[in-house]
């Protein structure tokens, strides 16, 4: 997701869609750990979304 979209959420999408994200995270860490995710750049790209969404939510408290 872009850093574009993320700023024109509210603070309260961008909590949810923070929770999306580590639910997903998790999920792929469940499918890494049992051999089961066959494209481990998932892993990269979700850490960088929401690593970059927690930017902008504190972007925003600021």
């Amino acid at each position: 997701m872009k850093a574009s979209e993320l700023r024109a959420m509210g603070a309260t999408e961008l909590q949810k869609e923070l929770l999306i994200m580590l639910r997903t995270q998790f999920g792929l860490r469940m499918q890494k750990a049992t051999q089961q995710l066959s494209n481990t750049n998932q892993l990269r790209n979700i850490r960088k979304d929401i690593s970059r969404v927690r930017t902008i939510i504190t972007e925003k408290a600021i």
